[in-house]
């Protein structure tokens, strides 16, 4: 794999619960709705579960994606082709925490970034 060796961890507030927050990282409809425009692969179970593989695609850029581990409050993906690494999620009531590490040609710090505040506004509009 091309490119340089990233790690970023990146904790931020949000105005939900823990179970809304684990439902918008594991219930695939959801997921689908707040990574837009991403797109994931078509055909997934209802939920992410340990050793499901998927990708997902923004333009050209395709990553794999392999559940490795899922807990009550906790989600660690293998990521493969455009990030060679790991995203790790840990969350409670009003937080979430994002770990990104791998090797890639893409600025993994603004993407994830970028998905942070995407989640942060759609559970600000979808949770009662």
């Amino acid at each position: 794999m091309f490119g340089t060796f990233q790690q970023s961890q990146i904790r931020i507030e949000l105005d939900a619960n823990a179970h809304a927050i684990r439902d918008s990282l594991l219930t695939v409809s959801t997921l689908r709705q707040w990574l837009a425009p991403q797109t994931l692969s078509p055909g997934l179970p209802e939920t992410l579960e340990p050793a499901l593989t998927f990708t997902s695609r923004l333009g050209s850029i395709t990553v794999e994606h392999q559940v490795e581990r899922v807990g009550e409050n906790h989600l660690r993906l293998l990521l493969s082709q455009s990030i060679d690494g790991y995203h790790e999620w840990y969350w409670g009531d009003g937080w979430v925490q994002s770990r990104l590490e791998g090797i890639s040609l893409l600025p993994l710090n603004l993407g994830q970034t970028l998905s942070l505040l995407r989640l942060r506004e759609f559970l600000k509009h979808h949770t009662p």
